[in-house]
């Protein structure tokens, strides 16, 4: 493996931010029994599994998977879950992903959730840009760091090296 100058975060460093934000999300429902990790598309599902693996290590809950399907240049079309509505229904429920960007996927994936009520509704990404279109946030985040437009931030969440580079 290549020394790359944009790694913005390393393995080390993306497993620390993983259990650091398993412990907020812990914190945060310190009462529930379950709490469902609804991850967007591939790499947001792939942490949200490693987020709970982190909660299953420190908490008592009962974390419960849910891959979010969406087409991410067009989030609009139709959004699809692993879960029937039932399943999350008044329960705990986090959105994850890998990158928040223009949050153009966070909130078509908030507002899809948002059809059925929930008890508490948090979101979670890895990294925040910081170059929203729309108003909405993360309630846990890895890191935060401004870039420019024209930059791309890739995450590798599978192999034995993880890591966040700005391209």
């Amino acid at each position: 493996m290549t020394v790359n100058n944009n790694i913005i975060l390393n393995h080390n460093e993306i497993n620390h931010k993983i259990r650091r934000i398993a412990f907020q999300i812990y914190e945060s429902n310190v009462d529930e029994k379950e709490v469902i990790l609804a991850g967007i598309g591939t790499n947001g599902y792939i942490f949200a599994k490693k987020l709970k693996l982190a909660l299953q290590k420190i908490s008592e809950i009962s974390p419960v998977l849910c891959k979010v399907t969406m087409d991410k240049k067009q989030p609009w079309l139709e959004i699809t879950t692993s879960l029937k509505p039932e399943a999350y229904k008044n329960k705990s429920l986090v959105l994850v992903d890998d990158v928040l960007n223009s949050g153009t996927t966070l909130i078509y994936g908030v507002k899809h959730f948002l059809d059925v009520p929930l008890k508490q509704f948090k979101t979670a990404v890895l990294v925040n840009r910081n170059h929203k279109k729309y108003p909405v946030k993360a309630d846990f985040k890895g890191i935060s760091l401004s870039t420019s437009l024209k930059e791309h931030v890739h995450v590798t969440l599978e192999g034995k090296n993880f890591e966040a580079v700005l391209e």
